[in-house]
């Protein structure tokens, strides 16, 4: 995966779309692949305008992986690397902005509830976790998660000292696996691979 090109059109002639519909078309660039760029660009016009859809030039773009430039979809951020084998694969991570919107939700949270006990700031923050880890599990989160629950962690351990007056974070009082298994808050930060399909057995032969 070297080259995408990244496309946002327009309703038009009765096609309905989902809202903010965007298109992703890779192409590989080895050389001998060079000509389905211009190739698959003039096709997607073609089938685009028989839906009588116009595409939004402005908001349309086409990026190079190959030289190190990213895109974003769907909340990720996706850009070519190379391992130090020499090996190029995709990289797929959380963007930024996304945990940074993420850890103002929790901020606000935490803020909120500043009074209330450690017990309903973790049920307020769980399910906001929950669904962020789930939705962002699948790529190469592994930083990004450990940044996160840090940060979380780090949290809850002032929560607890401001309700104690006490200065500090508690690392001695308090260890990692109890705020975890008696306050109950979520860590489940695996990453999520996704496997191939068992491929069904032909008819009448045994496992």
């Amino acid at each position: 995966m070297t080259r995408e090109c990244h496309v946002r059109f327009c309703e038009g002639g009765g096609v309905r779309f989902p809202s903010a519909t965007r298109l992703v078309i890779l192409v590989d660039a080895h050389p001998r692949h060079a000509w389905l760029l211009d190739a698959v660009n003039k096709r997607l016009r073609q089938e685009l305008a028989s839906l009588q859809v116009e595409v939004n030039e402005e908001k349309s773009r086409i990026v190079d992986l190959a030289k190190g430039e990213p895109f974003g979809f769907l909340g990720f951020s996706i850009r070519r690397v190379r391992s130090r084998r020499g090996v190029s694969w995709p990289q797929q991570t959380p963007q930024l902005k996304k945990r940074t919107a993420l850890l103002r939700a929790l901020k606000e949270v935490f803020r909120r509830f500043k009074p209330q006990p450690i017990a309903r700031v973790i049920a307020e923050i769980n399910p906001v976790l929950r669904g962020w880890v789930t939705y962002f599990a699948h790529g190469n989160a592994r930083r990004c998660f450990s940044y996160v629950r840090d940060w979380v962690e780090q949290k809850v351990r002032r929560h607890l000292m401001r309700a104690r007056n006490r200065p500090g974070l508690g690392w001695t009082r308090w260890s990692r696996r109890w705020l975890y298994e008696t306050l109950g808050l979520y860590g489940d930060y695996r990453i999520r691979y996704r496997r191939a399909p068992a491929k069904a057995l032909p008819t009448g032969s045994a496992p």
